[in-house]
């Protein structure tokens, strides 16, 4: 099988499609948005995109993906401890750097650290964490921010690692295919929905749903519609497979009351 991911080689997305699919050929993208892409287009059999970080929250673009786009699903999700090191081209003192680059989620992720350590450096982001290594190989005066395959990789030197600022750091990455998962018996359901915004009671409906049917909610958030100003989407991950008849029974009585509807997948919940 041929797995896409955020790329180049050495970040962390690599690092998740590697765990969960160790055989499988690896397919570098520039962006999410193209990694995606290229599982409805064919060229792919699935694409491993983050999705949600235990300290920056969820990954916008791969939501909006979700959202939007047709012809991906949901079959699979890892969670990745992530540990970000700081890296420059080998000999370069730490006294030298006046530029550091990253990914904007993992500045994010270090900011406490940058801002005690670097406070007049220049933060500049990068499509990934691996290109923001080569980036800073070619450019004089400058560290960037990676995953330590990534200094493996292209032959950086790690100065220092574990520089998050939190050690709880934990990336999920779902991997997404032309369908959704078989039930396991363990499994999660991603959803999306709008209710009407302009009378009370509208998403205590929709969650009563699943409540008195007594299936968990493992995540709620809400994102703009990009329709109205003021106007959500609704964004659940619930415990249970779709075909599961209590969680089939809470879906179809969420569906007759959306104004917006959409599974994203039944699949298997990550197992430490």
């Amino acid at each position: 099988m041929r797995v896409a991911y955020l790329g180049p080689a050495g970040t962390n997305s690599e690092v998740a499609a590697l765990r969960a699919y160790p055989e499988a050929d690896r397919l570098p993208y520039a962006t999410i948005t193209a990694a995606a892409r290229a599982v409805a287009s064919g060229d792919a059999g699935c694409a491993v995109l983050p999705i949600e970080n235990s300290l920056q929250g969820s990954v916008t673009e791969t939501v909006d993906l979700l959202v939007h786009d047709e012809g991906i699903a949901i079959c699979r999700e890892v969670v990745l401890p992530i540990e970000h090191c700081l890296m420059v081209a080998p000999g370069r003192e730490r006294a030298e750097i006046e530029t550091i680059y990253s990914h904007p989620q993992s500045l994010g992720q270090c900011r406490r650290y940058l801002e005690a350590n670097f406070p007049d450096a220049r933060t500049e982001a990068a499509l990934s964490n691996a290109e923001a290594v080569q980036v800073m190989l070619r450019t004089p005066r400058s560290a960037a921010i990676g995953p330590p395959r990534a200094a493996e990789i292209y032959g950086a030197q790690i100065l220092e690692r574990a520089i998050e600022d939190s050690r709880a750091n934990k990336t999920r990455f779902v991997a997404v295919a032309r369908e959704d998962a078989a039930a396991t018996g363990h499994d999660k359901t991603s959803l999306a929905f709008a209710v009407a915004h302009d009378r009370p009671g509208t998403l205590v409906s929709v969650l009563h749903e699943f409540a008195d049917r007594q299936i968990n909610l493992t995540k709620i958030e809400s994102r703009p519609s990009g329709e109205e100003l003021g106007v959500y989407v609704f964004l659940i991950d619930v415990e249970g497979h779709r075909d599961e008849p209590p969680v089939a029974q809470a879906l179809a009585a969420v569906r007759e009351q959306a104004d917006f509807f959409k599974v994203f997948g039944s699949y298997p919940a990550w197992r430490e």
